[in-house]
Order: C-alpha cells, then sequence, then structure tokens
C-alpha cells in the first residue's frame, strides 16, 4: 500500500550573526513560516529573544527567565 505524502505546514529560515559569542550584536534570526507565509521573526541574543509577529513593525522583547518561564508554564502546567 502506498504511502501518503504528507505536506509540510511549517519552515523556518536561519541567519546567524556572530561576531563574537558574548558581544552584543551577535544574534541568531529566525524567519518562520507556516503554509509558505511568513508568520514572525526570533532573533536569538545573549540576553534575551525579539519577536516580530508577521507583517507587525513593533517587537516584543523577552528576557530569557520570562521566556523560561512561560514555556515550564505551557508544558507543564501552572506552578
Amino acid at each position: 500500500m502506498p504511502r501518503k505524502r504528507v505536506r509540510k505546514k511549517h519552515s523556518v529560515k536561519a541567519n546567524l550573526h556572530v561576531l563574537e559569542l558574548t558581544r552584543a550584536g551577535s544574534s541568531l534570526d529566525l524567519a518562520i513560516y507556516a503554509d509558505q507565509e511568513k508568520i514572525g521573526t526570533m532573533i536569538i541574543g545573549s540576553g534575551s529573544l525579539l519577536w516580530y509577529g508577521g507583517k507587525r513593525q513593533k517587537r516584543k522583547r523577552i528576557p530569557w527567565s520570562e521566556f523560561a518561564a512561560k514555556m515550564d508554564e505551557l508544558a507543564y502546567g501552572k506552578k
């Protein structure tokens, strides 16, 4: 019996800026797509991550400790 071909819904394109791992300006930029439409950009740096949603101009800065707390809540429920 032939297998059904599964089409990928999400894709990510990465761009790495490394001046020096501990210096400001070093980052990993991830462009995130769903069904070939850009849903956001995540910029990962040493102090925090930035999120630009879809076609928005404003960014949201999330410190690593806040990000970790949100992920723990999502993964494991309330504290």
